[in-house]
Protein backbone atom coordinates (compact mmCIF):
# COMPACT_ATOMS: atom_id res chain seq x y z
CA UNK A 1 0.00 0.00 0.00
CA UNK A 2 3.01 2.32 0.58
CA UNK A 3 6.56 2.68 -0.67
CA UNK A 4 9.56 4.93 -0.14
CA UNK A 5 10.58 7.09 -3.08
CA UNK A 6 12.42 10.32 -3.80
CA UNK A 7 10.49 13.33 -2.49
CA UNK A 8 10.63 16.88 -3.77
CA UNK A 9 9.64 18.11 -0.27
CA UNK A 10 12.57 16.68 1.62
CA UNK A 11 15.90 18.49 1.71
CA UNK A 12 19.27 16.88 2.04
CA UNK A 13 21.16 13.93 0.73
CA UNK A 14 18.45 11.34 1.23
CA UNK A 15 15.31 13.35 0.21
CA UNK A 16 12.88 10.46 0.66
CA UNK A 17 9.20 10.29 1.45
CA UNK A 18 6.39 7.76 1.77
CA UNK A 19 4.01 7.39 -1.18
CA UNK A 20 0.75 5.52 -1.72
CA UNK A 21 0.96 2.63 -4.19
CA UNK A 22 -2.84 2.39 -4.34
CA UNK A 23 -5.81 4.56 -3.38
CA UNK A 24 -6.24 4.86 0.39
CA UNK A 25 -9.58 5.82 1.92
CA UNK A 26 -9.97 8.46 4.64
CA UNK A 27 -9.64 6.81 8.07
CA UNK A 28 -7.79 3.75 6.77
CA UNK A 29 -4.73 2.52 8.68
CA UNK A 30 -1.70 3.18 6.51
CA UNK A 31 1.14 1.91 8.70
CA UNK A 32 1.76 0.75 12.24
CA UNK A 33 5.35 1.68 13.14
CA UNK A 34 7.03 0.09 16.18
CA UNK A 35 8.90 2.41 18.53
CA UNK A 36 12.00 2.29 20.68
CA UNK A 37 11.20 4.45 23.71
CA UNK A 38 13.96 6.10 25.71
CA UNK A 39 13.92 8.28 28.86
CA UNK A 40 13.97 12.07 28.37
CA UNK A 41 17.34 12.27 30.11
CA UNK A 42 18.88 10.69 26.99
CA UNK A 43 17.71 13.57 24.75
CA UNK A 44 20.98 15.37 25.50
CA UNK A 45 22.81 12.49 23.79
CA UNK A 46 20.43 12.16 20.85
CA UNK A 47 20.64 15.91 20.16
CA UNK A 48 24.20 15.31 18.94
CA UNK A 49 23.18 12.71 16.36
CA UNK A 50 21.34 12.58 13.05
CA UNK A 51 18.38 11.10 14.97
CA UNK A 52 17.62 14.43 16.65
CA UNK A 53 15.33 15.53 13.79
CA UNK A 54 13.51 12.20 13.71
CA UNK A 55 12.48 11.44 17.29
CA UNK A 56 8.97 11.90 18.63
CA UNK A 57 7.64 12.77 22.06
CA UNK A 58 6.35 9.59 23.69
CA UNK A 59 4.38 10.53 26.75
CA UNK A 60 5.63 12.88 29.46
CA UNK A 61 8.83 11.07 30.43
CA UNK A 62 9.99 9.51 27.18
CA UNK A 63 11.00 10.15 23.62
CA UNK A 64 10.82 7.52 20.90
CA UNK A 65 12.70 6.45 17.84
CA UNK A 66 10.04 5.41 15.36
CA UNK A 67 10.92 2.46 13.15
CA UNK A 68 9.46 1.18 9.90
CA UNK A 69 8.28 3.96 7.60
CA UNK A 70 7.56 6.21 10.60
CA UNK A 71 10.70 8.33 10.27
CA UNK A 72 10.18 8.88 6.56
CA UNK A 73 6.82 10.69 6.45
CA UNK A 74 7.39 14.31 5.46
CA UNK A 75 5.72 17.36 7.01
CA UNK A 76 2.87 19.52 5.77
CA UNK A 77 0.62 22.05 7.49
CA UNK A 78 -2.12 20.58 5.26
CA UNK A 79 -1.49 16.87 5.82
CA UNK A 80 -3.35 13.99 4.22
CA UNK A 81 -2.46 11.66 7.11
CA UNK A 82 -2.30 11.75 10.88
CA UNK A 83 -1.00 9.47 13.60
CA UNK A 84 -2.02 8.14 16.99
CA UNK A 85 0.33 6.85 19.65
CA UNK A 86 -0.66 3.38 20.80
CA UNK A 87 1.05 2.88 24.17
CA UNK A 88 -0.40 -0.64 24.55
CA UNK A 89 1.36 -1.95 21.43
CA UNK A 90 4.23 0.59 21.46
CA UNK A 91 3.45 1.75 17.95
CA UNK A 92 2.69 4.95 16.09
CA UNK A 93 -0.35 4.22 13.95
CA UNK A 94 -0.66 6.34 10.79
CA UNK A 95 -4.12 6.90 9.29
CA UNK A 96 -5.39 8.63 6.16
CA UNK A 97 -6.81 12.01 7.16
CA UNK A 98 -8.18 12.50 3.66
CA UNK A 99 -8.60 10.19 0.69
CA UNK A 100 -5.14 9.61 -0.79
CA UNK A 101 -4.66 8.71 -4.45
CA UNK A 102 -2.09 6.20 -5.70
CA UNK A 103 1.17 8.02 -6.34
CA UNK A 104 0.54 10.81 -3.80
CA UNK A 105 3.08 11.49 -1.09
CA UNK A 106 1.70 10.80 2.39
CA UNK A 107 2.25 13.81 4.65
CA UNK A 108 1.76 14.42 8.36
CA UNK A 109 1.90 17.55 10.50
CA UNK A 110 5.00 17.19 12.66
CA UNK A 111 3.29 19.20 15.40
CA UNK A 112 1.06 16.18 16.02
CA UNK A 113 -2.26 17.94 15.42
CA UNK A 114 -3.41 18.43 11.82
CA UNK A 115 -4.54 22.00 12.59
CA UNK A 116 -1.41 23.11 14.51
CA UNK A 117 0.38 25.80 12.46
CA UNK A 118 3.15 26.52 15.01
CA UNK A 119 6.57 26.90 13.40
CA UNK A 120 8.62 23.72 13.58
CA UNK A 121 11.96 23.45 15.36
CA UNK A 122 13.95 23.47 12.12
CA UNK A 123 12.11 26.58 10.87
CA UNK A 124 12.56 28.41 14.18
CA UNK A 125 16.32 27.85 13.98
CA UNK A 126 16.43 29.31 10.47
CA UNK A 127 14.02 32.12 11.29
CA UNK A 128 11.54 30.96 8.65
CA UNK A 129 8.01 29.67 8.78
CA UNK A 130 7.90 27.93 5.43
CA UNK A 131 4.51 26.40 4.60
CA UNK A 132 4.64 23.04 2.85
Amino acid sequence: MIEVKKSELSDGEFNRGVFATKDIKKGQLIHSAPVLPYPNEQDILIEHTVLSDYVYEYGINHGAIVLGYGMLFNHSYTPNATYDINFDTHTFDYYAYTDIKAGEEILINYNGDVDDKEPLWFNKEQGTEKEE
